[in-house]
């Protein structure tokens, strides 16, 4: 298979609108990396410059340390699978497959062993006679899926794939792509707008915002460790919380304060927000960490604020309270024993070992 890297890589249109901004990425072989990020980040336009269907202003592609910038796409041995399917619809399944090893004028053999091998891989042996039109959208997407396997490509290029189908059928599909991964033991590069599907696909996670790029991890790290608030947000869901307050001392212990709320840090994160003390920062906690006061383990005075209930939203297995402090909203996701109800006071409690703090203007992790 092949590394892939991108170096200082930049895309301005004509009307001056600057879509990737210097982004720079190795890839190693056989890894699954994902790029996720809002509409209009960049994540798109970054992989059709490294398939070569999109001109670079500026910067590197390497793949197996070949620069590519004036390679051809068809010459770059890379697979590029389309939102769309991009089937052809008057071909059969195996039409569809064989078709671009046709093109190479392969021996009618290999391709009769790809096509088959492929069809085997993605269940797809007994619909080899049928056209698009007789497929569900997660059967065509499959066939998609095959015409990029049966050319066995260096890199696969996924750009949001799962896109138009439906909740059930996308789980189903990110469990065939994970398989598909392990089973071929290829570079993957995927790209997506869902979170879930970063999480649960990716080795490596790229999160992208107006062009660049803010963070690149493996998905446990982005989840507990987040460089910024963007970051934080956007990965998790319900997304993190964000609490806006001033850091104050109160008898040689730091303190997060603001009306109605007063918690203590844990003495390991003082060194680094004592820059901060008096100031206002951001402090960020995920809904799971915030908890009912009935449930809690730790349940001590200074982790425990009092908050109103505004709205009860159950979830089956859990329950989302949704909840109101002074100035500051944010979530509880709790037991689905949970009996609080709208309007009451409830008392909550917050791991401190878990709290994030971030600069208000910055908006980069402090701890």
């Amino acid at each position: 298979m092949a590394t892939v890297s991108v170096r200082n890589l930049c895309k301005v249109y004509s009307n001056k609108v600057l879509a990737v901004n210097n982004v720079s990425l190795d890839i190693e072989d056989k890894e699954f990396v994902v790029f996720v990020g809002p509409s209009g980040c960049g994540k798109s336009t970054t992989l059709r410059m490294i398939a070569g269907l999109e001109e670079i202003s500026s910067g590197q592609i390497l793949i197996d340390n070949q620069i590519v910038n004036d390679t051809p796409a068809k010459n770059r041995d890379i697979a590029m699978v389309f939102q769309n399917y991009a089937l052809y619809p008057h071909m059969t399944v195996y039409e569809n497959l064989e078709f671009a090893l046709k093109l190479r004028k392969y021996p009618k053999k290999e391709i009769e062993r790809r096509v088959m091998e492929a069809a085997e891989i993605l269940g797809l042996t007994e619909m080899l006679k049928r056209k698009p039109k007789e497929l569900s959208g997660g059967e065509r997407q499959r066939v998609a899926v095959g015409r990029a396997i049966v050319r066995k490509p260096k890199v696969f290029l996924f750009d949001e794939p799962l896109s138009n189908l439906d909740a059930k059928l996308r789980i189903q599909m990110r469990k065939e792509i994970h398989k598909l991964h392990n089973r071929l033991q290829c570079t993957m590069i995927y790209v997506t707008h869902d979170q879930v599907e970063a999480l649960t696909l990716g080795d490596r996670i790229v999160v992208m915002k107006g062009g660049s790029i803010l963070q690149v991890a493996d998905p446990v790290n982005l989840y507990e460790m987040p460089q910024n608030r963007f970051v934080a947000g956007f990965i998790g869901s319900p997304p993190m919380n964000f609490l806006s307050g001033k850091l104050q001392r109160d008898s040689g212990d730091f303190y997060f304060q603001d009306k109605g709320i007063k918690l203590r840090l844990l003495p390991q994160s003082y060194s680094k927000v004592e820059p901060y003390m008096n100031k206002e920062v951001v402090l960020g906690i995920r809904p799971e960490d915030v908890y009912d006061k009935i449930f809690a383990q730790d349940a001590r005075q200074e982790f425990t604020i009092t908050a109103t209930v505004d709205v009860v939203e159950p979830m089956g297995s859990e329950i989302y309270l949704y909840l109101n402090a002074g100035r500051n909203n944010f979530v509880a996701r709790v037991s689905n024993q949970d009996t609080a109800s709208v309007n009451q006071d409830l008392q909550v409690v917050f791991d401190m070992s878990k709290a994030h703090f971030f600069d208000p203007v910055t908006e980069k992790a402090i701890v």
